[in-house]
């Protein structure tokens, strides 16, 4: 029993930051190399107040969020947790200098002892593909084989795509998710309409944190709104959303951001753009800025949101109702003055066909 429990091969990974685009993958991944994936729980209030405690105050909410989830996992006893070092996903497109340093920053406020894995992925540089990344992220557990990883890369890759298939459907992240690990796939076929349209800005781990994100996309849907994301988007046309905001494509999950604000903002479909960003991000600040000027040329509403660790509810849910009962007397005003047009021009009629009367008795 004892020699069982020494050879398990365990793999912690928090759930924050790059989880939220890349556990499809992982866990097709680590799962076809018999390594056990142990996540860490749910972000809570106590996770923010964790990670806060051991981190400058100017630190974005997202890393105070991932060091919270590294104790998390410490607290579970696992010893090996993946803390990967994303310098740049394609040729000179690169990361933030957090997300790049993240194991650096995490070696140096964590001071509980465990097995730090730290795969660094920099496609900027030969030789440190993903191939390389995932070597280094395998290589703890005593996995060299590059046959063997590259056969374990395609059971990723097949997880990664069912899940990119089923949200490019306009299945919600939860589900998409939840039916990508069971090796399901369920193309959303909702026939519901709604009266109103929002694209949902923001990177992965700001909007599909629930905690993070006040659970807005459940507040959306009771309000009776559609909530449009990037991860309907293909990579064309989040990289059409870029060029239409004036700009060369730099930052590596600038996809999210500007790609998918410049589609949605030329999507007569969407009736307005909702942005979350964390307070005191660096390039969320420029990007924002550019979303912002050319929302404004298109005659967009826009509402920028900045969330911390520190941001209440109450005021949350407020602007986020005053935004949308907006674009509810927007979308009236522009039915009626449509109806008076008509009406004007001496062409419009009503439809009696499609009127219910109710017969007195």
């Amino acid at each position: 029993m004892t020699n069982s429990k020494c050879e398990e091969k365990v793999i912690g990974i928090p759930r924050a930051m790059s989880f939220y685009n890349n556990y499809p993958f992982y866990y097709g991944f680590f799962n076809d190399l018999g390594i056990k994936i142990v996540l860490s729980d749910v972000t809570t209030k106590q996770t923010m107040s964790d990670g806060a405690a051991l981190v400058v105050t100017e630190t974005c909410l997202p890393i105070k969020v991932y060091i919270g989830h590294i104790l998390n996992l410490i607290n579970k006893g696992v010893d090996k947790i993946l803390v990967p070092s994303l310098q740049s996903v394609d040729n000179k497109i690169y990361n933030c200098s957090k997300i790049r340093g993240l194991p650096d920053l995490v070696r140096n406020v964590v001071k509980q002892p465990f097995t730090m894995i730290e795969a660094t992925l920099d496609k900027s540089e030969k030789n440190q593909g993903l191939y390389h990344f995932l070597s280094e992220a395998v290589r703890p557990f005593g996995i060299t084989d590059m046959n063997v990883i590259k056969r374990a890369s395609k059971a990723g890759w097949r997880c990664y795509n069912n899940f990119y298939v089923m949200t490019k459907s306009g299945l919600p992240y939860s589900k998409a998710l939840s039916y990508a690990l069971q090796g399901k796939v369920v193309i959303s076929n909702t026939t519901k309409e709604y009266p109103i349209s929002i694209a949902l800005v923001g990177h992965g781990y700001n909007i599909y944190d629930e905690r993070v994100c006040m659970k807005i996309f459940d507040k959306l849907e009771k309000m009776d709104v559609k909530v449009c994301t990037s991860l309907q988007l293909s990579a064309e046309q989040l990289d059409e959303g870029i060029a239409s905001l004036g700009n060369e494509k730099y930052w590596a999950n600038e996809d999210e951001m500007t790609g998918s604000a410049g589609h949605y903002l030329k999507d007569n479909k969407v009736d307005g753009v909702i942005t979350i960003t964390a307070f005191g991000c660096g390039p969320d600040s420029l990007m924002v800025e550019r979303i912002t000027r050319r929302a404004k040329q298109f005659n967009k509403p826009l509402l920028n949101l900045t969330i911390d660790e520190q941001t209440g509810e109450a005021g949350f849910v407020t602007r986020l109702e005053a935004f949308v009962d907006m674009l509810f007397r927007k979308k009236r005003a522009s039915i009626v003055n449509k109806l008076n047009m008509n009406q004007q021009e001496g062409s419009y009629s009503p439809n009696t066909e499609f009127i219910e009367t109710k017969s007195m008795n």
